[in-house]
C-alpha cells in the first residue's frame, strides 16, 4: 500500500448504492491504506441559514476532507440525465467555505447506473459543476459502469469488463498526485 490520502465521493446516500460500491471498488485498485469515505448528508444549501449559523460542521467536515486528500474519487448516479441533488447540494455548500479546496486537486470521476449509457450524462453535468473550482479534473479513461445492477459480485467486486478500465483510471490518478508532489 501507500501513504496517499484517497476521499470517496459518492453522489448517492443509500449505504449500499451501486455508487458507493464502485468507489470501493476504485480505492481497492487505487491501492492505498488512508481511504475515506464522504458523507454527504448534509443540510439543503440556504444562504439565510448560512448568515443566520453559518457554515454547517458537516460542511466544514467535508471540505477539510477534500483539502487534507491527495485526489478525490467522485462516483454519481444519474438522476434525470444529470448528476444527483445531493451531490449538486454537496458542491454548493463547499463552494461556501473559505479557502480553495478543490483548486489544482486531482479528481477522478466514474459513474454506475441502471442504464445503457452508465451514468455518462451525470458525468458530464459533473464536470461542468466542478469546473469552477479549478480541479485537475482527469479526462480518461471514462468509466461509465451500465446495468450496474449486474456489474458487482457479492463481494463488490466489478466485472472483468469494467475492472480494467478503472484500474487504468485509478494508474492515472496516482499518476496526477505523482506529478503534484515533484
Amino acid at each position: 500500500m501507500s501513504d496517499y490520502k484517497l476521499l470517496g465521493i459518492s453522489g448517492a446516500l443509500r449505504r449500499d448504492s451501486l455508487n458507493r460500491k464502485l468507489i470501493r471498488e476504485a480505492a481497492r485498485l487505487f491501492g492505498t491504506d488512508d481511504f475515506t469515505e464522504a458523507d454527504l448528508s448534509l443540510p439543503l444549501y440556504d444562504g439565510d441559514v448560512e448568515m443566520r449559523d453559518g457554515i454547517p460542521p458537516a460542511v466544514q467536515r467535508l471540505a477539510d476532507q477534500i483539502s487534507a486528500a491527495d485526489a478525490v474519487l467522485i462516483s454519481t448516479p444519474e438522476y434525470n440525465g444529470s448528476l444527483s441533488g445531493v451531490l449538486k447540494n454537496a458542491l454548493d455548500w463547499v463552494s461556501r467555505t473559505d479557502g480553495t479546496p478543490w483548486q489544482d486537486k486531482p479528481v477522478a470521476i466514474l459513474s454506475a447506473a441502471a442504464g445503457r449509457a452508465g451514468g455518462t450524462k451525470a458525468q458530464s453535468s459533473l464536470r461542468l459543476c466542478l469546473t469552477p473550482f479549478r480541479p485537475h479534473l482527469l479526462t480518461g479513461p471514462e468509466v461509465a459502469v451500465a446495468s450496474a445492477g449486474d456489474a458487482f459480485d457479492k463481494q463488490g467486486r466489478l466485472s472483468d469488463r469494467y475492472a480494467k478500465s478503472v484500474a487504468e483510471l485509478m494508474q492515472a490518478l496516482r499518476r496526477a498526485v505523482d506529478l503534484q508532489r515533484q
